[in-house]
C-alpha cells in the first residue's frame, strides 16, 4: 500500500514556501514540489531487526499503489527510476506492491530490470483471497510482472475481509510456497477500517505465527497504539505501515503551518518527517512505506529515519498539536 502527498490549495508562492518551512514535507503539503533535494545527511537511515530472523531492515521504505501505475511514457518511468535509486542511495531496499495497483508490478519489474539491482530490493508483494488455484496463477504473474521468480515477502491482502478457514487455507500455500524458497516471509495485510481489523488481526497473529502484517497506522488514525502494536511484539511479528499520512488528510490539517520549533527536540525540519517520526518511535514498527514519485519526497521520507525520535512525552505532545487542529 502507498500514499501519495496529494496537491492542496496554493497559498504561497514556491519560494514563499520553501522559505517559510524550511524543507520539503510543507512544501509537499501545499502542492509545491521543491526545485531539488536537499544533500541526504550523514547520519544513517535507522534499521530495525525483523524478529523471526534478525534481518535488519531499514525504517523506510517504498509503496507503489497509484504512483507506479502508470503506462510506458519515459518521463514518468524516469521519474520513478529516480525514486527507487533514492531509496538505494539512502540505504534503504523495501519496497512493496501488489497486482490490484494496476500497473505498479510490471513498472517496478522493469525498472529494477534496466537498473539491474533487483538483488539489491527486499521485495514485497501480495496475493488476493482466493481459491488455491486462482491464488496460484496470481503469484505466477506476479512473478512474471515482477521478472523475478523469488520474492522476499508474500502477503495475503486486505485480511480482514477473509473468511477465516479461507485464510487458513491460503497461508498453508504460501507456507508450501516458502518451505520451496520461493518466499523467504510470508504475512497478512489490512488498509481499510483497521479499527475493526485488528481483533481479526490480533487472531491471526496469535494463531498463525506470521512473519509479517502491514496495517494502515497514522497520527489521524492510531488504534493499533491500544493492543494490536504490543500484541505484534509479544508474537514476534514484524509490522509494516501504509497509509502513514492518512491519504494526506495530516497534510491538509497543517496547511500553511510552519513545524512547531520543539519538533527540533527530535530533529524534525518537515511535516513529512514530523508524521513518520511519530509512528517510527513505536519499537513494534518495523518499516513505513509511504509512496512517492518525487525522488525529494522520497529522500524527506528518508530523513525520518535518521537522527532522534521522539519520547513518550513528545509523542503525547505531538498528538495534543495535531488533534487541537480539529
Amino acid at each position: 500500500m502507498s500514499e501519495i502527498r496529494k496537491p492542496a490549495s496554493r497559498l504561497f508562492t514556491r519560494r514563499e514556501a520553501l522559505a517559510m518551512t524550511a524543507g520539503l514535507g510543507a512544501a509537499a503539503a501545499l502542492g509545491i514540489t521543491p526545485v531539488r533535494a536537499a544533500t541526504p545527511p550523514g547520519k544513517p537511515v535507522l534499521t530495525r531487526a525483523i524478529p523471526r530472523t534478525g534481518e535488519r531492515l531499514a525504517v523506510i521504505g517504498l509503496g507503489t499503489a497509484i504512483v507506479f501505475d502508470i503506462g510506458s511514457d519515459a518521463a514518468p518511468r524516469a521519474e520513478r527510476r529516480a525514486v527507487i535509486d533514492t531509496l538505494l542511495q539512502g540505504g534503504a531496499r523495501l519496497i512493496d506492491t501488489a497486482p490490484s495497483y494496476g500497473a505498479a508490478e510490471t513498472v517496478v519489474g522493469d525498472l529494477l530490470a534496466d537498473m539491474k539491482v533487483r538483488d539489491r530490493i527486499f521485495m514485497a508483494t501480495k496475493v488476493r483471497a482466493a481459491s488455491r488455484d486462482r491464488s496460484i496463477t496470481e503469484m505466477q504473474q506476479s512473478q512474471r510482472r515482477l521478472r523475478s521468480e523469488k520474492f522476499d515477502l508474500m502477503q495475503i491482502h486486505n485480511v480482514g475481509f477473509v473468511d477465516r478457514g479461507e485464510t487458513a487455507a491460503q497461508l498453508a500455500l504460501l507456507r508450501e510456497w516458502k518451505e520451496r524458497g520461493v518466499f523467504r516471509y510470508i504475512g497478512v495485510t489490512h488498509s481499510q477500517n483497521q479499527e475493526r481489523a485488528n481483533d481479526r488481526l490480533i487472531e491471526i497473529m496469535r494463531t498463525e505465527k506470521l512473519d509479517f502484517i502491514q496495517v494502515n497506522y497514522s497520527m489521524a488514525e492510531r488504534s493499533v497504539e491500544e493492543r494490536l502494536l504490543p500484541v505484534a511484539a509479544e508474537t514476534g511479528t514484524a509490522v509494516l505501515v501504509n497509509l502513514p499520512f492518512a491519504r494526506a488528510r495530516l497534510f491538509r490539517a497543517v496547511r500553511g503551518k510552519p513545524v512547531p520549533a520543539w519538533a527540533s527536540e527530535f530533529e524534525a525540519t518537515t511535516w513529512g518527517q514530523f508524521f513518520l517520526k511519530y509512528l517510527l518511535a513505536s519499537e513494534a514498527v518495523n518499516a513505513v512505506i509511504p509512496g512517492t514519485d518525487k525522488p525529494e519526497y522520497m529522500l524527506d521520507n528518508l530523513n525520518a529515519g535518521r537522527g532522534r525520535l521522539p519520547d513518550a512525552a513528545m509523542r503525547r505532545r505531538m498528538v495534543e498539536y495535531i488533534d487541537s487542529l480539529g
